[in-house]
């Protein structure tokens, strides 16, 4: 894709009809800047894929034309993609204190931090790239220090508010910038990128400072020890399980490495408050009685391997769930993690535990940080965009953020709901949705990035439902000959012993196959092994209904 030197154009490498890695990209001419850089997990069909970014061939070929990389905030689904990218890309990354300490982390542990330049912005910064000029304002989201960003282009200003909520009693006292969104709207916005997570859900969202007052209460009606776990990323959250854990004379332990990661950048930054003597090893929680102890966790999705996950199956080391223990689960279930979720309740109950769970507005535990409905117009009223694009949300949440955006103003047809790798051109004030760029998702598969194909996953998933025979054969290379009987092994299709006489026929039908085939002079190895694959194959689906995957070993002495 080529863009003229008078052309505005955007488009998303990820998160604009989904949630998760996301990655925008604006570009004016040849200068190109990149909002955000995430990632996400796989779902249940991935086997064995460890994470999901985006893909980023455009990117690659333009990389002469790559200015910067702009973080709106420190959340995976935005910044988890970096180490990634600047495996294949050196770019400057820009982002605020506490956002920089995260992507710091990361970059440590794939040893990229001494060849990459950070550089610290806030809401009063201003940059320059090229042809495009960068402020930014300060937005209210679970996470501190998060920015919106005004891109001033020839074109006109372009606006992406990056996550966020109208939150006017943050627990931080990080105020958003109301008054300033109001003046670059007042100044003209030709385009406005807007998230689009709580579109379908009414009202404003609920201040962080409300969950406060029911982790509190919580904790004094609890007789014995607290288990509580929330996002490692909601370092207000955290601050108020603090106050909450100072306010009933208890000590705090953290688990999960997540967790201590958070916790120990907001610390060193000044993003927490948390005295000296409050925080316990977590191999000193069994010394001490329950009633003085909170254990802080990750694992509130129900992932498998998190601290709460192993706190209910009983299986972590230093720390035992014992009846009539208290468990908070300070968060909702993101969609797809109900069962995960599930699993861990029943077996916290199990234990003997007395466990608060389920919807937020039924438990006072959670609030979104995302923007509701009002929200949302909220911003759309402050910036009165002539174009919109709404982002980060599934294909019914940018349709109901449309609707939203035409009921304060926005005119009709002037919304463009995109998919990855759609791209809107500006240009004279006139924008089009005309042409696509190459989009899609690169996974991550151990330290291998995008070398796993749909037919490797494809592999794994018959494997994971049908099994593996392999057949092993030792031929005589003279004359093609049998030198020993066909041995046959399964894995994960049928056990052995419950199943020789259908194994015994498999190693006559190879037996009878290969003879065949050296009648019609037909010996190279790889059209034994077809038709093995073959006959053998179509004999065990007519036996069992089931495809195992079929390997036939040739051993020719």
């Amino acid at each position: 894709m080529s863009t003229k030197d008078n052309t505005l154009s955007i488009f998303a490498l990820g998160g604009i009809n989904e949630i998760g890695k996301n990655m925008y990209v604006v570009q004016y001419g040849n200068d190109i800047l990149i909002i955000d850089c995430g990632a996400k997990f796989p779902d249940e069909s991935l086997l064995g894929i460890d994470l999901i970014i985006p893909d980023i061939t455009y990117l690659q070929e333009n990389k002469e034309k790559i200015k910067a990389l702009i973080v709106t905030h420190g959340h995976e689904d935005h910044i988890g993609g970096i180490p990634y990218l600047l495996k294949k890309i050196n770019v400057p990354i820009y982002a605020t204190r506490f956002t920089l300490g995260l992507i710091q982390l990361k970059l440590k542990e794939h040893k990229l931090l001494r060849e990459t330049e950070l550089i610290e912005i806030n809401s009063d910064s201003s940059l320059n790239f090229g042809q495009v000029d960068v402020s930014f304002f300060r937005t209210n989201h679970s996470i501190p220090d998060c920015l919106g960003i005004v891109m001033n282009t020839p074109e006109g200003n372009v606006v992406h508010t990056g996550d966020f909520k109208f939150d006017l009693t943050p627990v931080n006292d990080q105020f958003a910038d109301i008054h300033k969104m109001s003046e670059i709207g007042s100044e003209g916005v030709l385009l406005l990128i807007s998230e689009s997570t709580n579109a379908e859900r009414p009202g404003l969202t609920p201040s962080e400072k409300l969950v406060g007052n029911h982790i509190e209460d919580a904790f004094l009606h609890a007789d014995r020890k607290i288990v509580i776990s929330t996002f490692a990323s909601n370092v207000n959250r955290i601050q108020q399980i603090v106050n909450a854990t100072i306010a009933t004379n208890r000590k705090l332990a953290l688990l999960g490495r997540s967790m201590v990661n958070v916790v120990d950048v907001a610390l060193e930054r000044g993003y927490l408050d948390v005295p000296e003597d409050l925080l316990l090893d977590a191999r000193e929680v069994k010394y001490l009685p329950p009633e003085e102890v909170v254990v802080l966790c990750t694992g509130s999705q129900g992932e498998p391997l998190a601290a709460l996950s192993r706190l209910a199956s009983g299986n972590h080391r230093e720390v035992k769930i014992l009846p009539d223990d208290t468990v908070i689960l300070a968060s909702s279930p993101i969609p797809g993690n109900e069962k995960g979720v599930s699993r861990i309740v029943d077996n916290l109950f199990q234990l003997g535990a007395k466990v608060i769970y389920g919807s937020s507005s039924h438990t006072g535990m959670h609030v979104s940080g995302h923007g509701h409905q009002e929200d949302l117009k909220l911003m759309l009223t402050l910036m009165k965009p002539k174009f919109f694009i709404p982002i980060h949300g599934e294909f019914r949440m940018l349709h109901q953020h449309r609707l939203l955006a035409e009921s304060v103003g926005v005119k009709r047809g002037h919304t463009f709901i995109m998919k990855n790798g759609d791209v809107v051109d500006i240009e004279n004030s006139t924008a089009r949705q005309t042409r696509k760029i190459p989009s899609g998702d690169t996974y991550v598969d151990g330290i291998g990035i995008g070398e796993v194909e749909g037919i490797v996953l494809r592999d794994r998933k018959q494997l994971s439902e049908d099994g593996m025979l392999v057949i092993v054969i030792t031929l005589n290379k003279i004359d093609g000959a049998f030198i020993s009987e066909p041995d046959t092994i399964s894995r994960g299709f049928v056990y052995a012993k419950d199943f020789e006489e259908l194994l015994t026929k498999v190693n006559i039908l190879v037996e009878e196959t290969v003879n065949e085939l050296q009648e019609e002079n037909k010996q190279q190895i790889h059209v034994l092994k077809r038709e093995i694959k073959r006959a053998v194959g179509q004999y065990l689906f007519s036996q069992t209904k089931r495809k195992p995957m079929i390997l036939p070993i040739i051993i020719e002495i």
